[in-house]
């Protein structure tokens, strides 16, 4: 009985509650970037998979129309979320060799039993962009298509190991840079219908700092994907 008076009580409270709130609108919009991973120049055994290898950028824009044109400046700002999953089960080897390099190991040998192996690099972007847009006035239904730059800086990265040792599956992380680099920048292009596009991006700065990877390799990392821009 206590249960079903509280439940009355909060459902009373909550109607009055939403009766008496307005709506926030906050300026811009938020775009979602989901997409693959996959690099040029990659060193032997960086063998990615198709999905686990994936992107998830969380931006904040906001636009500055140019004039009556139909073209806009948009900067904005946020978070970009690149994993790439070895099929194979390499991972970076945990402390540098004598070259100075990361190279890539076998996890069995560290990790018996390994199932799935990870590199995760997470930024803050700064993305802006030359947006035409068909209409405008009216851009959640409107033709648009757009190009811009995009630089960012490293906030973490580790390795991620998911093993099975004694019947039990574990997971165990390695919180460090594994020869990655602080920064990286490079461009981009969007183009679709409304809020729903279609993107592509390139990396020019190398995924590893120069003869920190494994081989010393020279490493760009792209993107393909779908972006939902909510306006």
């Amino acid at each position: 009985m206590f249960i079903f008076l509280v439940g009355i009580s909060f459902s009373a409270f909550s109607q009055e509650t939403s009766r008496k709130s307005t709506r926030v609108n906050i300026p811009g919009s938020f775009l979602i970037d989901i997409g693959v991973n996959n690099g040029l120049n990659a060193p032997d055994n960086f063998d990615t998979g198709f999905w686990g290898s994936r992107t998830i950028n969380l931006y904040y824009q906001y636009p500055f129309r140019l004039w009556e044109t139909k073209f806009s400046i948009v900067p904005g700002a946020g978070l970009g979320m690149d994993r790439y999953k070895l099929t194979n089960n390499f991972t970076l080897n945990p402390t540098p060799g004598t070259d100075g390099t990361y190279a890539l190991v076998n996890s069995a040998t560290l990790y018996p039993g390994t199932k799935k192996s990870m590199i995760v690099a997470n930024y803050f972007d700064v993305p802006i962009e030359l947006r035409f847009d068909s209409n405008p006035d009216d851009i959640s239904r409107s033709f648009n298509v757009a190009a811009g730059v995009r630089g960012g800086v490293l906030l973490d990265a580790f390795t991620k190991i998911k093993y099975k040792e004694d019947g039990e599956t574990k997971t165990i992380k390695d919180k460090q840079n594994h020869g990655l680099n602080d920064i990286r920048y490079g461009f981009y292009t969007r183009i679709g219908i409304g809020g729903f596009n279609l993107f592509f991006q390139y990396n020019t700065s190398q995924l590893f700092k120069v003869d920190k990877g494994p081989e010393k390799t020279s490493m760009n990392a792209f993107t393909t994907g779908i972006s939902i821009n909510g306006f």
